[in-house]
């Protein structure tokens, strides 16, 4: 490759830099100003939800959401095995205990059955991450949600813009927590977003981010609260990117289908699978390559040819932290790190781009051995689409 392909580089453009440089001349650079309130409205909007709470990360939302529900010691809050150490961190924050429950072999998301079964008399939550932007199966969630009980905190942070049964994610439990981070679908340089069911919860979710100051009474505050605001700075950016969310999304969606044209028909690479009633955001491209590859030895040929390429995430029940509250083996968790990987899915490549990567990988698998004699692992896109932008 003669330029670097990237793997979730954020796209910051013309729009961005007026917008920051309008928060800059006005002087709000911290957490005070007009964009924080505007970003505010305006993502809800997008949302068609009635409110929501700009905080510091995807991780402060979820913390929040956790808080204001009461979740404590002595409860238990279910989440999928495979995710983002950030999803259950926040558990650990309000002295809560994670059960982990493995997930589908085929969207890699959080799977209902193995929630049903997770489910004891000290079960509060469960945390359903919609995995690189892959909708989970919401509709089972909720439904065992509402038979035990249980309050729902979707972990939104890479999904901004997919659906699920024409709903937004995110939209759909009794909170949903969004990611701003500089590799997400948008970014604010750091940030997230709370949105929910109860405006009095989002009220004092509102309150608490402000250290749990009474404002109308001066420096007095008669909770304990976080230091989780989003700056003005922030704001702008992320109000920049907001006006150019639904071509970001256009872009991610087209990139994901080149990689169906290139490897449908084929046993090298088998990407990840939406949900039958859910539209991916395509966050990232992900899926696991033939067993007889090996990731590290694929990643060093792609880094190579300067592309960025990374390992789906560890398992939590293989992290350190968490290791003494598996309860289940969670195999098809393992499988998924073992053999997978993450693409190129930045919004900055273009056609000729992913066609690179994936002869890339194409030419890696043939170097390592001899070729399978039956099936398809070394054909050339299939059905001969490749990759149309």
């Amino acid at each position: 490759m003669s330029k670097d392909v990237y793997l979730d580089a954020p796209n910051i453009g013309e729009l961005e830099k007026e917008f920051l440089c309008r928060a800059v001349d006005s002087g709000f650079v911290s957490t005070i100003g007009p964009f924080v309130e505007e970003f505010e409205r305006q993502f809800s909007r997008y949302l068609a939800v009635d409110r929501a709470v700009s905080v510091q990360s995807g991780t402060a939302s979820l913390h929040l959401a956790l808080h204001e529900l009461g979740i404590g010691p002595g409860d238990e809050v279910i989440v999928p095995a495979l995710t983002f150490i950030a999803t259950v961190n926040p558990v650990s924050y309000v002295g809560a205990t994670p059960v982990f429950v493995d997930v589908d072999r085929d969207t890699w998301t959080i799977d209902p059955p193995g929630i049903e079964n997770a489910v004891t008399e000290r079960t509060r939550a469960i945390i359903p991450v919609h995995l690189f932007g892959n909708p989970c199966a919401m509709d089972a969630i909720m439904a065992i949600a509402r038979r035990h009980n249980l309050f729902v905190i979707e972990d939104a942070t890479e999904s901004l813009g997919a659906t699920f049964r024409n709903r937004l994610t995110g939209t759909i439990g009794d909170f949903g927590c969004f990611s701003f981070n500089g590799n997400k679908i948008i970014t604010t340089g750091g940030g997230g977003m709370v949105v929910g069911r109860v405006l009095d919860r989002l009220a004092h979710i509102k309150f608490l981010v402000n250290q749990g100051r009474d404002e109308s009474n001066g420096y007095f505050h008669p909770e304990i609260g976080f230091n989780y605001r989003m700056t003005n700075i922030e704001a702008a950016l992320g109000l920049a990117q907001l006006v150019r969310l639904d071509t970001f999304l256009g872009q991610r969606k087209k990139l994901n289908q080149c990689y169906r044209n290139e490897f449908d028909g084929t046993d090298l690479l088998r990407l990840q699978g939406e949900h039958l009633n859910g539209t991916s955001a395509c966050w990232l491209t992900c899926g696991t390559v033939a067993a007889e590859i090996d990731i590290p030895s694929l990643q060093s040929a792609l880094r190579e040819q300067r592309i960025q390429t990374r390992r789906v995430f560890l398992p939590l029940t293989e992290q350190p932290p968490y290791k003494k509250f598996v309860r289940i083996d969670c195999p098809t968790s393992r499988e998924i790190y073992r053999q997978g990987i993450c693409l190129p899915s930045s919004t900055l490549n273009g056609h000729g781009d992913i066609s690179g990567v994936c002869e890339a990988i194409r030419k890696h698998a043939m170097s390592r051995g001899p070729r399978r004699q039956t099936g398809k692992l070394y054909a050339t896109a299939a059905n001969g689409a490749g990759c149309q932008l």
